[in-house]
């Protein structure tokens, strides 16, 4: 267990004598009484945390759940900008023992944990998770899989979800009434786990590509990579994701060689429909992958649909180093470590110049770069010239997608809704698979002021990638505020990880509604911690995308009746 508190040099430099002797009170008042009821042993004791080793992952996590409870009833009547706060991070793994010390990468992950969780809130591995699933009653929600700080694999990443009750075995969802299928991340087999991104682009690019056939429900990435390298029942993985069949494979790759095998299984029986290994010449790359989805569905329907095909079969570079930086640039982007947006960003751009008609490296440069200068608060510099790399992009390759669905959110951040919502209907047009298409078209409707359509969509993205990354929550959040659903709002933006202003003056403007002046206080003395100049005029002007003036009315009554300066 590896225990930090919050903002320690701010509270040090704000009053040192008085953060030192809570600290001291808090130490022989809570930490030692609890950590030795759990049998814990500090193995090192820093000014600002500790690192504790436990014999079992359920001493540990009830001893964690025990010390943010005593640490929050112990500051409890301090005064919010000085209260003591821990972050706790919970990894299960092998360490090395030097001395008194403990190292190795099981110690590390708990610290990198620890960082990745909510002040008075508890971040556990997966591996922990898996140990204690059914032995406490306490409830953790999956934030999905992130690359931490020099650790070579990505970790699944569960957070204590406080006074909620704990998860249960959910129903089998119902099967779509088309054949549906999940693809499972393709294993690497090259010997180099850093090698993982040309698996892992392999299998989305067959994602894509299958995607495209309207007559079939495909399951999307985030979802279907959630169960990489875990032992899990095929039938198992087909009633969590509620499809018929699965596909798995692998991908060896060695000099200017490949070789990629593929099967689809029946999830219910674990029959295998169709397997297949291709040994081809990394130039053959897109071949191979319109050649699996083509058999995938030859196996299923009998026939090929030969238009939906044409769509699929399009090469979408002649320089496979150009995709290969595309791929790299892709697994920078969905990291979570600092600096992985800026070398994304040089990626696209090596990309771009080695084909300078790669439209989705152009698309995807495009939004790297808003996202580096703060999406709807970027210069409007920085707005225009995405808007001009993600416009080239759609006409490099109208037919792409995702090429369109970037083009669809830059156009909102430049507040241009109707060409923001062409293009959200024309990138679910090209591809009614992509939950991304979906999730973009239902935020378009839900700022546009048509937030009950927009629920929908956003229902049904969700069912395409039923364990979708955490950054959907937010659009939720949107629609069921403007319906008025304050208290479903607020737990749906509270659900976004490492929250910034922009959702927690959301929140509080749902507590406000609510008449929770408490908790809608605590919220805003937070944001203006993090931001001491926040007012509600600028925030709407800047951060909120709301096009009806009765929505937006609606907001910042919302944000003045929880406190906020005007």
């Amino acid at each position: 267990m590896a225990a930090d508190i919050v903002a320690y040099s701010r509270l040090i430099e704000k009053d040192e004598a008085r953060t030192l002797t809570a600290i001291r009170a808090i130490r022989s008042e809570v930490l030692d009484p609890l950590i030795a009821d759990h049998r814990g042993r500090v193995v090192k004791l820093l000014g600002d945390g500790a690192i504790v080793e436990f014999s079992s992952v359920v001493d540990a996590v009830t001893c964690a759940v025990a010390v943010q409870e005593a640490v929050a009833a112990h500051q409890r009547e301090v005064p919010a900008d000085g209260r003591i706060l821990f972050r706790i991070g919970i990894n299960v793994g092998d360490v090395v023992v030097d001395d008194s010390d403990l190292l190795g990468d099981g110690v590390n992950i708990a610290s990198r944990l620890e960082a990745l969780a909510k002040p008075g809130g508890i971040c556990i591995s997966d591996a922990a998770q898996k140990h204690l699933a059914g032995k406490t009653d306490f409830a953790f929600e999956d934030t999905g899989e992130r690359m931490l700080k020099n650790i070579a694999q990505p970790v699944r990443v569960w957070r204590w979800a406080r006074d909620q009750a704990p998860a249960t075995a959910a129903a089998p969802l119902p099967l779509p009434d088309k054949p549906s299928i999940a693809v499972l991340p393709f294993d690497n087999l090259s010997g180099q786990p850093e090698e993982t991104y040309f698996s892992d682009g392999i299998t989305e690019d067959i994602i894509t590509g299958l995607a495209r056939f309207r007559s079939l429900f495909v399951i999307a990435r985030n979802s279907s990579f959630a169960f990489r390298g875990k032992s899990i029942e095929l039938a198992e993985i087909g009633r969590r994701l509620g499809v018929s069949y699965l596909l798995e494979g692998s991908v060896r790759r060695a000099g200017d060689r490949m070789r990629i095998t593929a099967q689809l299984i029946e999830a219910a029986t674990g029959a295998h429909l169709w397997a297949e290994r291709y040994d081809r010449s990394l130039d053959d790359v897109f071949a191979v992958q319109d050649e699996v989805a083509q058999m995938i569905v030859a196996a299923l329907f009998g026939r090929i649909q030969e238009v939906g095909f044409e769509r699929s079969s399009r090469i979408p570079t002649a320089s496979l180093t150009a995709y290969d930086c595309l791929l790299r640039g892709l697994a920078h982007f969905r990291a979570y470590a600092k600096d992985e947006n800026q070398r994304a960003c040089e990626m696209f751009e090596k990309a771009v110049v080695l084909d300078p008609r790669y439209a989705l490296a152009h698309a995807y440069l495009a939004l790297v770069r808003i996202t580096t200068h703060g999406w709807a608060t970027a210069p409007a510099e920085v707005l225009d010239g995405a808007f001009a790399g993600a416009r080239r992009a759609v006409e490099l390759d109208p037919q792409e997608s995702r090429c369109h669905r970037i083009l669809s959110e830059i156009c909102l951040l430049r507040r241009e809704y109707d060409m923001a919502e062409q293009h959200a209907y024309q990138a679910f047009d090209l591809n009614p698979n992509d939950a991304d298409a979906m999730m973009e078209k239902g935020r378009v409707l839900a700022l546009r002021g048509r937030p009950e359509e927009a629920l929908n969509c956003l229902e049904a993205a969700v069912r395409l990638n039923p364990l979708h990354p955490p950054w959907y929550n937010s659009s939720f959040g949107i629609a069921l505020y403007s319906l008025r659903r304050f208290a479903e709002a607020a737990q749906a933006l509270k659900r976004i990880p490492d929250p910034g202003t922009w959702s927690r003056a959301r929140v509080a403007a749902c507590y406000a509604q609510l008449d929770r002046s408490a908790e809608a206080q605590a919220a805003v003395a937070e944001v203006l911690r993090l931001q001491p100049d926040f007012s509600t005029a600028e925030y709407m002007r800047k951060s909120v995308l709301l096009e009806r003036v009765e929505d937006r009315e609606l907001l910042s009554e919302g944000l003045i009746k929880a406190g906020f300066p005007a």
